[in-house]
């Protein structure tokens, strides 16, 4: 909460989901792989092929948050809201694991 005070200009509160990256030896095995993640409920799952040939699955979890908390270094938010997200960050890096 110091260093938030102390800001001068936008801070914002990020997690970053899950991201899995597999190199796959043929596109079936991505194939496959992808259905599972999707079945798992990774939604934001994909598949790249790559100019030289090279198959790469990511396995995405749609757990994300982004939230503004200050602006302009000013705070927008209480420090009970801030212990709040932190809880749900927690959850979600639970979730993640």
């Amino acid at each position: 909460m110091t260093a938030l005070e102390k800001a001068t200009g936008d801070v914002v509160f990020k997690f970053e989901p899950f991201v899995l990256h597999v190199l796959c030896r043929e596109l079936q095995d991505a194939q496959l792989l992808h259905s599972v993640a999707i079945d798992s409920g990774f939604r934001n799952s994909g598949i790249t092929v790559g100019r030289g040939g090279k198959i790469t699955m990511a396995v995405r979890s749609t757990h994300c948050l982004e939230v503004p908390l200050s602006h302009k270094g000013r705070l927008l938010v209480s420090e009970e809201y801030i212990e709040f997200l932190i809880q749900v960050a927690n959850q979600k890096m639970e979730e993640n694991i």
